[in-house]
Parts: structure tokens; sequence; C-alpha cells
């Protein structure tokens, strides 16, 4: 996290580029779980490694969000303090963060006394300036416990007609998800004490937005071009922009907030979203006194904010809007980045509801931190939203992490560090002649432009974008490394064989480099195999380095000694992956249920076996049907029943006897082609159909088809209507003859499928594409050793 050996803070620095980064500020009511963690301080994260790898003089603030009517319920709910809630999930929040190696600058917290001081100033300076209107408002009170009441202090009957759920909360029901008002509830009830609240008029101070509108639409229109902010947060302002601005109410009736400094308002706070931005000054005014010199001074500092797409109206039209408002010359946000949501299996993330993979559930696992990240990564909800699943993160890990990734690396180190005679016992060869090697040469103009498409990506906040652009870098080399047949050219040609592997180890360390925003703990393993300090992770154009990184054989030095090489990644089983899907089943409320429930099961089952009868034990009587033959029993329809195959379309031609059938031969891996005959004429040209890979059913019974036998069928995906059908694609790298797997799924395929069982019939109506074009069974991609099956642009289609 924070720099713990850090004595003097940053400052902007005239001349160099000077980068301002935040992420929404996390509320303090429960565990952060994934969504939230790549919805803000993830995301923000990577961007702030890579600003300091390009050598810019850039800050990462970041803090928990404590004021508010959900940190007073939820101190309610465990009968303590707002502020004990506040202390106890900071450090919850702190050790989370810490675990996935959030490179915060400052980590603080909105209940600071430099909140108070940083939100009154701003508020004084809007009063001053005319933009603050006083009105009046109907707002419930509660007799008994004597105080106005919040949304969430008012409970009642849900107004929606069908509904009439009778514990409605006042700002929305969570059986309909209708939003409310605490009025509108039908026989509305404290939430403390239980008794019947009534209106009452109430005094609140409002932000006079439509006022500041065109203060703020100038701002905007001037920015969001300029700063490339995401189209989410265009289409999402331009609404409320469009809709009309309204005033704002800024205060509320609460005792936990910053106190707002009036006499007459002596007993009201500022509304949460009104102090939380303002949190971000305050926390970077604990972390350096002169923290105006980043927040006052819009000529040189750049500020990123990133945020969920919920965040999106509090920062681009609110919190400019209030400083706007002050009339000082404060730094705006230039860039929003901003996500959609993360879906988790078959439902949603949940905060409130205790839904989804948490930050303390994911360490609690054996998967390492760098897989997390960047699962979640690559899963980054840009556009749309997208899902979690347990065997997407095997697939991920196993395809494209441990066979892709890891395996160049391994192959590489290990190969250097093998003794002389078979290798180069751990020393750097030069390689003389590297830049006219063809091969070589070839390599280094692809990973040149790769590395290009990567800085643009990063510097346009498109970091998934960018992180596949990084692994593409690793297949390049996984290529480079089979084209070259190095273990070959080591006995036959040392000088071509010591260009590769010089040439190789280069790509390893631009691999650690660029990959370090993503993975750090990766990338610090990495520098350790390679013998070199993680501190030396760069990637300045004034040190040369982007430069250098187009002739990769003059990344490292001939002569150097590199360190032990050991395997990065660990195969994740079907086996885990189960366990892990039925461990996070349910709510954090349902778990801690089951888990009890288990272990008094446990207890039991101990329990009984200490009963004896006559001083023995009991022997438990073993089932009648025990001694039944295995053979006899029907296994169940399992998808790995199927035998699917990667298979290499050798040639196609038309039927003689029908016009709407291909023939086509179909290499499967058996030594001879299989015959196969397929309706797709009409859907796919010929030539399409030559020399292509494609996913063959190995098992179905043998059919004869206007007079030729069909050994077997193509899988290709249709769209609802069928008036658009594709083939379905394994990796183009992907070995003929394999077998195609699905992750969490293990056994053995039938040698033929009994037609009369009905197992293929049963079993396709599960098939089918998802929003990312993968062909699945269910939620579970159809795989292959070099990552899943695809189809060109059927979404959401069935396969057959």
């Amino acid at each position: 996290m924070e720099d713990l050996n850090r004595t003097v803070p940053k400052l902007p620095i005239p001349g160099k580029r000077n980068i301002l980064i935040t992420s929404a500020l996390p509320y303090v009511n429960n565990v952060p779980h994934l969504g939230n963690i790549i919805g803000s301080v993830l995301s923000a994260d990577v961007f702030a490694r890579y600003c300091r790898l390009r050598g810019y003089n850039a800050i990462y603030i970041c803090g928990t969000d404590e004021y508010g009517t959900a940190t007073e319920t939820k101190a309610l709910e465990e009968n303590c303090t707002p502020k004990q809630i506040c202390d106890k999930y900071h450090a919850i929040h702190r050790e989370v963060y810490k675990w996935f190696n959030i490179s915060f600058d400052e980590f603080g917290r909105t209940s600071s006394p430099q909140q108070t001081e940083v939100c009154q100033a701003i508020f004084k300076k809007l009063l001053e300036n005319n933009w603050l209107s006083e009105n009046t408002m109907q707002q419930l009170y509660c007799d008994t416990c004597e105080k106005f009441l919040a949304d969430r202090f008012v409970e009642g009957t849900c107004p929606t007609e069908g509904c009439n759920y009778d514990s409605a909360r006042g700002d929305q029901c969570e059986n309909c998800g209708k939003l409310l008002n605490p009025t509108e509830l039908i026989n509305p009830r404290c939430k403390q004490c239980k008794n019947t609240p009534r209106i009452r008029d109430t005094n609140h101070l409002f932000l006079e937005l439509p006022l500041l509108k065109d203060k703020l639409v100038n701002y905007i229109e001037s920015t969001a071009v300029t700063g490339s902010w995401s189209q989410n947060a265009i289409q999402t302002t331009n609404a409320w922009l469009k809709e009309g601005l309204k005033q704002r109410c800024i205060t509320r009736d609460l005792k936990w907030g910053v106190p707002v400094p009036l006499e007459e308002f002596k007993d009201k706070v500022f509304y949460v979203w009104f102090d939380a931005p303002i949190g971000y000054v305050s926390i970077t005014s604990c972390y350096a006194s002169d923290w105006e010199k980043w927040w006052k001074n819009p000529e040189n500092v750049e500020l990123y904010q990133f945020m969920g797409k919920d965040n999106v109206p509090f920062h681009t039209v609110m919190f400019p809007s209030m400083l706007l408002g002050t009339g000082e010359n404060w730094t705006l946000m230039k860039t929003i980045s901003v996500t959609e949501y993360l879906n988790y299996e078959a439902g949603k993330f949940s905060k409130s509801k205790g839904v989804g993979v948490f930050g303390n559930d994911a360490k609690d696992t054996n998967i390492p931190v760098e897989v997390w990240r960047y699962y979640l990564l690559t899963n980054r909800p840009e556009v749309s939203d997208t899902l979690f699943t347990w065997s997407d993160l095997q697939a991920k890990l196993n395809n494209e992490l441990l066979n892709n990734l890891g395996n160049f690396i391994n192959r590489v180190l290990s190969f250097l560090a093998k003794p002389p005679g078979s290798g180069y016992g751990s020393v750097i060869p030069d390689a003389p002649g590297a830049d006219s090697h063809p091969l070589t040469k070839k390599l280094a103009e692809e990973v040149g432009k790769y590395v290009e498409q990567y800085l643009e990506a990063m510097e346009k906040v498109k970091l998934k974008q960018g992180l596949r652009t990084a692994m593409s870098i690793s297949s390049e080399g996984n290529a480079y490394l089979q084209e070259s047949q190095f273990w070959n050219l080591y006995k036959e040609d040392r000088p071509s064989c010591s260009i590769v592997i010089k040439t190789s180890l280069g790509l390893v360390y631009l691999l650690a480099c660029l990959l370090e925003p993503f993975m750090p703990s990766f990338s610090a393993e990495v520098f350790k195999q390679l013998n070199l300090p993680p501190e030396q992770a760069s990637l300045c154009d004034e040190k040369g380095d982007i430069d250098r990184a187009k002739r990769p054989w003059e990344i490292l030095p001939a002569g150097h000694k590199i360190g032990r090489p050991e395997p990065l990644f660990k195969e994740l089983k079907g086996e885990e992956v189960e366990e892990y899907r039925r461990k996070f089943a349910g709510s954090q409320a349902d778990r801690l249920e089951r888990d009890e429930a288990e272990k008094a099961a446990k207890l039991a089952e101990q329990l009984k076996k200490k009963v004896t009868v006559g001083g023995k034990k009991q022997q438990a009587k073993k089932p009648a049907a025990e001694g039944k033959s295995k053979g006899s029993v029907e296994p169940d329809i399992s998808i790995t029943r199927l035998d699917i195959r990667v298979g290499l379309i050798k040639n196609a031609k038309k039927h003689p006897d029908a016009d709407s059938l291909y023939v086509e031969e179909i290499d499967v891996g058996e030594g001879d082609c299989r015959t196969v005959v397929s309706g797709l004429v009409k859907y796919i040209p010929l030539e399409e159909m030559q020399n292509r890979k494609v996913c063959v059913l190995c098992n179905l019974k043998p059919a004869t088809m206007r007079g030729i036998k069909s050994q077997a069928m193509v899988l290709a995906a249709s769209n609802s209507d069928h008036t658009k059908v594709e083939l379905v694609d394994p990796p183009e790298s992907a070995v003929v003859g394999e077998r195609v797997t699905f992750p969490g799924f293990e056994g053995e395929p039938d040698d033929v499928l009994n037609p009369k069982k009905k197992v293929w019939e049963t079993l396709q109506v599960d098939l089918q594409t998802n929003n990312d074009l993968v062909a699945c069974y269910k939620d579970i991609p159809l795989t292959t050793s070099a990552g899943v099956c695809k189809v060109a642009s059927i979404g959401c289609g069935s396969i057959r």
C-alpha cells in the first residue's frame, strides 16, 4: 500500500508531467467485494503504477467514505458507535487492499479533522458567492427518539401495487427494487424504536445547480473530449444535463457527519454526497501540507478519477459545480474512467446483501493475488457489464497465465540455466548479428508494434486492451521459440541459438515491465529469477526503455548471471473450482449458516463413531445395492461423454447429390481423415471451408446422408431465427486432435453415443455462445490448451 519509507511527500515538479489519481472512496458498511475492487481501487492502481513506470510524477489518493446514514444504520445493527464501525471497516479495507498490492500514496478517511476543515471552507465560499439557498422540506420525525429520520431509518410497507413488502426502506424497496421517499411508505415506523413517526417541516440548504449550469457546461464541453472521458461517463452526464439540473439538498438531519458551520443549522451535517468527493482533497492534505500545489494548480496537474458507473454524476456534475462555485483556481478532473458492473455467476455482487466473492474471501483461497488481479483486469467491465465465473477464472489461469506466459518465461530461463553442454550455465550469452537474423528481426518488428499499441492504450486508460496487448508479446515469444527450434540450434548453430536465447530473455524482462502495473508480485518474482532488483522496472522515454524494447536482444547484458528459475503459476484443478463455487454460493449470512451446520454435522459424526455396542464400535451396514454390478448402471448424462476434438478441414466440396450439403475430409488426429457431411452450403462459402480448424463431435453414431456416410459432426452456432450460421473456431494454435475440455468437468467420453439414450440431444440445449462470443456449455467455455473456442459474431446463439 502506501510507501511506509516515505519521508517527504511528492509535490508537482515544473516541467514534468504531474498526475493526481483518485479512485472512488469505498464506503465502510461492509468488506469490499471484487466488483468494488475492479471498479475503483484496482483500476486506479494499474494506472498509477503505469505512470510511475513511465517516469511521470504521480500520486494516488484514496480512503474510506465514513459519514452518512448507512454508517449510522450499520452501527445500530452492530450495537456500537458510528466511529467504532468506521474504525473496524477502515482497518478491514486497508488489509484487503494491502493484500491486493494496491499502491496508494495515501489511504485516509473522511472522518478526519482535515475533512471538516476543507469541507467547511468550500461551503463558506459557496455561501459567500450566493450559490446556496434555504428551503423547507417535509420529513418524518420520531417523537420517541426526538429526531428527524433519514431515509434508511424508516421502514414500512411498500406502496407499489402488487408488492406490499412490509420491510421496505425509506429509500428503496428491496423486494421490488422501486426507489422511494420515506413519506411514501404505508404504515411507516422508526427503525430504532419501531414507533410511528409523523411528518414535520424542516429547513435545509440547497446547492443551486441551475445557476451554475453555464460554468459547468463550459467545463464539460472543453474537457470531455480533451480528457478522453469514457463513453458511459459522457452518456450519464449528458442525461443529467438534458433532464435539467435541479437544486440539490446538501444537508441532513443527522449527528454523524461534517457539522454545518451556521448557528441555525447547528444540529445538521452535510449530505454524504456533498462531503465525500471533498475527501479526495482532505486526504491529500493529510499526505502533504502543501496540498494546494496539487489541487489548486490546473496548469501543471492532470486529475484522473476512477469509479463505477453509479458514481458518475457526483463527479462530473456535483463535484465540479461545487469547486467552480467557489471561484477559486481548482484542479478539475481531466479524465474519468468508469466501469460497468461485474456480476457474479448467475446473479449480482451485492455489498449490502453479502452476495459474491469479497476481498477477504479472495485472500482466503489458494489462488495467488497476481491471478486475482489478472482475472479481474481481463474481465474489467469497460463498456458493458461482465460476468465473474469460477470456470472462466480457471480457464484464464490455466490457459493464459500457465500455458502461455508462464510457459514462455520458464522455457527460456530453464534452458539458460542448464549446465554447459546442454545450456548456458545461467549466464546470458553474447549475440552478435542479432539485428540481421531474419526470424529475430521479424519478431522485433512485431514486438515494437505491440509496445506502441500498449502505450497508446494505457495513455487512454484502456487498461484491458493494454493487458491484452502485453500478453500478445508472450504469444509472439512462444511462437518465436517454436519456429526457431532453439533446442536444435544449440547443437547445430550455437551463434543463432545465442541470438534466440538473448532476444527471448529481453522479452522476459520486457514482459515483467509491461505487466508490472497489472501483476506487480509476478513482475517482482520474474526480476528475482533474472537476478535483478524489481526497482529496475521502467518504461521511461528518457532512459531509452521504449526504443530498446524494439531491439530486445540489447535489453540484458551478456555475461549477466540469472537466478534460479521456478514455475510462476500453478494449475487450478476442476475439483478446486467446484469447491470454491460451493463455498462462496449464497450470501455471507448463508455461508456462515452453512459453515455452522457443517461443523455441527462433523461433531455429530464424531460422537456417532464413539458410540459402542458391547464394548465394540458399531459397524455401519453396507447398502444392499453395493454388490450390484456397476457395469449395468447407465452413467449420468454429463458433458464429458462428448468426444469433441480440434479438427482441420483438409478438403471440402459440394455433395454430388445434395445442393445444401458439403462433404469435408477432416483430420482429427487419427492418421486417416474422417468424412463429414454438413448442411452449411447456404451459410458459409466453400472457400471459407478450406484448410481451417473446427470443433468436431467425433462419437456420434455414423449416419448416411444422401449416399455418403458421415463419421462426425462439425459444431456451428446459429442465431435465434437460424438466418445466420457460423463455425465454432478453436484457437489458431490449438493442436489438431486434442480433446476440447470443459473446466470443472472430468471424465472419459463414450466410444459411441447411444442414440436411444438421447445424450447429445440432452446436452445440446445447454451449448450456446455468450455475449463475448465464447462457445460454452452452460457458462463453461469450450477450452483447448491454446485457449477458448469462439465464433465470429453470433452472441447468445445456439450450438449444434
